[in-house]
Parts: structure tokens; C-alpha cells; sequence
């Protein structure tokens, strides 16, 4: 059970990656999701709220954070590239989709692709399985397995007990968009992505907030009536990484 969680995000690389740091304001414990770069970044606000900050937040918090887990939607590089640093700084378990193993064993070439350079790829120590909940300390995960943009990729649902629950969509929504289907190692099925898409979120709560892994907040009431992706307007390969 969480009451007004709060959620801070910071923007991330070149690439402008969403990284979430989420703490259950009564006991401070605090996942963070996607934590793909600037760990030290992350790590200096998490411990002495020092150096440069979140980009936005929702419920303020003040208090200490414990970080308990670390988070995972998709094993594209600008997600979890740096888990590695975050997992040797906080030594806590880290979780991602089995079928995106393969993927995050490519991270360090994926990343030389784009001119980045990440550590040696990190390996999860729990595997999320699809309609799974995870609680951490009263943050309560529900996992949602949606292949197409990568084949592991999921969707994190945050229950919430007082306001709209919170989803945690990686690069499977955007803001009037769907995640990219042509990047290499990720097995991307754009037909199989906008079917999941239909199938596992459009049954979420209208007023669910999401957290894209890329560009501004939306929510699922807001894609499902205007998504041009989701609803046939539009084709191509999607947006973003």
C-alpha cells in the first residue's frame, strides 16, 4: 500500500532517457527504474540531494531514501547500460524480462553504435515474469509483458491508494507514439507491439498516468483517443530508442 508516492525523473545522455527514482514517502525506501545513465548523477541526489537534480517531480519528498531495487523495462543500452554502477553502489538485486538477456549481453556494442561508452553488461538477478507483483517495502509492481519493441520489454504498473496508479511504459508508449521495431538484437514486431499495446494496456484505468522512456508524460485515457500508432492513422517505425 503507498499513499502519494514520489516520483522524481531526470533526463538522461544525449539521448534524454528517463530514469525514475520512486520512494514510498512513509518508510523511504526507493526503487530506482531504467537507470541507464549518469549514475553519478542519480547517486549524488539519492544520497546528499546534491549536483544537478531531478527534471520534474510529482509528491514532493524530503526524507532519506533507502534504495532497495533496482528496475527495469527493456535492456536497450540508454536503459540499462549503467546498471552496473548502480548495482556496485547500492548492492541490491536488479530485475528485467528473461527474453531480454540477450539483448542486454549486446549493451556495450549497442552502445558503441551510437558513440557511447557503458560498463560491462550487468546480469539480472530476478527475472520479471508477465502478470507477476512485486512489492518493495509497500511499493507495489504489477509487471506487464509487452513485446514488440524489444522482446522482453514491460510495462511497470505502480498501484497507487490514493491518486491514478502510475505505469512505468519504457519505450512501449509514447505521447502519440509506439516504441521503434527496427533496432538490431531486440527481436521488434511492430504488429505484435500495437497488439499488447491493445490487449494489455488499454485495459488499464482511463486516468493511469504514463511514464514513457523518452518525451512527456501522458495517460492511457489520452493514447487510446489519440494515438495515431495505436489507432491505424499512422505506420512506420515508431519513435525514440
Amino acid at each position: 500500500m503507498v499513499f502519494s508516492p514520489n516520483i522524481e525523473h531526470f533526463f538522461v545522455t544525449a539521448l534524454q532517457q528517463r530514469c525514475s527514482v520512486v520512494t514510498n514517502p512513509l518508510n523511504g525506501a526507493t526503487v530506482i527504474i531504467d537507470g541507464g545513465g549518469e549514475p553519478e548523477r542519480i547517486i549524488d541526489w539519492i544520497e546528499s540531494q546534491s549536483g544537478s537534480g531531478p527534471d520534474f517531480e510529482i509528491n514532493a519528498y524530503n526524507g532519506e531514501k533507502r534504495v532497495i531495487a533496482l528496475l527495469n523495462t527493456h535492456a536497450h543500452f540508454d536503459h540499462s547500460g549503467h546498471i552496473p554502477d548502480l548495482k556496485e553502489k547500492y548492492q541490491v538485486p536488479w530485475y528485467l524480462h528473461a527474453d531480454d538477456a540477450f539483448l542486454q549481453s549486446k549493451a556495450q556494442l549497442s552502445a558503441r553504435r551510437w558513440g557511447f561508452e557503458v560498463p560491462e553488461p550487468a546480469i539480472a538477478d530476478v527475472e520479471w515474469k508477465h502478470g507477476e507483483e512485486h512489492e518493495f517495502e509497500g511499493l507495489k509492481f504489477e509487471i506487464i509483458h509487452t513485446p514488440g519493441h524489444t522482446l522482453g520489454g514491460c510495462c511497470l504498473l505502480l498501484h497507487v491508494d490514493d491518486g491514478p496508479d502510475h505505469l512505468f511504459a519504457g519505450d512501449t508508449l509514447f505521447q502519440g507514439s509506439v516504441g521503434r521495431t527496427d533496432l538490431p538484437d531486440s527481436g521488434g514486431d511492430m504488429d505484435l507491439l500495437i497488439r499488447m499495446i491493445k490487449e494489455r494496456l488499454w485495459i488499464l484505468n482511463d486516468d493511469t498516468i504514463v511514464h514513457p522512456g523518452h518525451g512527456p508524460l501522458t495517460t492511457i485515457s489520452h493514447e487510446k483517443t489519440t494515438n495515431p500508432f495505436v489507432n491505424g492513422h499512422q505506420t512506420g517505425r515508431g519513435a525514440w530508442m
